[in-house]
């Protein structure tokens, strides 16, 4: 899996008879763009305040029907550094410069990232998708009617190109539930509630995600923020 937009231009000063007109610069003239559906999403789940974050740990959970599965990561985004546990085998890495072990578990680093922050990653990934928003859709687990943001990834560069997410959320841009289309297929390759939140160093993140027939579990743990 896979995470913007100054101009100024110098006003005249008119001249009519004696009187001058005050400048006036275009930039003042114009209202302030409002901003798109994924920078609101970005913002209702606390995107302000990750630029305070120095180090972020979790551990990513799945247990699927009798199973379980778990790994733990600690990230130091201000000096990209990863750190990978899983068990007794632990790696420090940067994800610039990563030899072919690296490289491998950081597609497993990419992946739990997303789950955690894709929220963020709308902002992180803005110039590698395209989106679509709907403003009243079914939401897949729930029934309930929603919002829904389509992105849809390049065809080309990260671990899985061309992937689709479609994103359920309420007035107040918190997701609920989302979608995974491989590929950009029609059919979901996988659907999944996005519960139980928790504010941590500002940041809204869902420790839960769940699929409607209850054969799958995916949760975060050990959660801490540093700034």
């Amino acid at each position: 899996m896979k995470p913007i937009y100054p101009l100024l231009i110098l006003s005249l000063v008119l001249f009519i008879g004696c009187k001058t007109e005050p400048k006036t610069s275009n930039a003042e003239a114009q209202p302030e763009a409002e901003k798109t559906i994924p920078e609101k999403i970005a913002d209702a789940h606390g995107y302000e305040n990750w630029k305070y974050v120095s180090e972020i740990t979790f551990t990513f959970n799945v247990d699927r029907d009798s199973t379980h599965f778990e790994r733990s990561w600690v990230w130091k985004p201000k000096m990209n550094e990863v750190t990978a546990i899983s068990g007794e085998d632990t790696l420090t890495y940067n994800p610039k410069s990563m030899d072919s072990i690296a490289y491998k578990r950081n597609s497993g680093f990419i992946n739990d990232r997303y789950w955690l922050a894709a929220p963020f990653n709308l902002m992180w990934d803005s110039n590698s998708y395209t989106f679509e928003h709907t403003e009243a859709e079914k939401a897949p687990i729930s029934g309930e009617n929603m919002q829904k943001l389509t992105i849809v990834y390049k065809n080309e560069g990260g671990y899985t190109p061309g992937d689709a997410y479609d994103f359920y959320f309420k007035d107040d841009y918190i997701l609920r539930e989302w979608v995974y289309r491989k590929s950009n297929q029609e059919e979901p390759s996988l659907a999944t509630t996005w519960e139980n939140y928790k504010n941590i160093g500002g940041l809204e993140i869902a420790q839960d995600h769940k699929k409607g027939d209850g054969s799958f579990h995916l949760y975060f743990t050990g959660l801490s923020v540093t700034e």
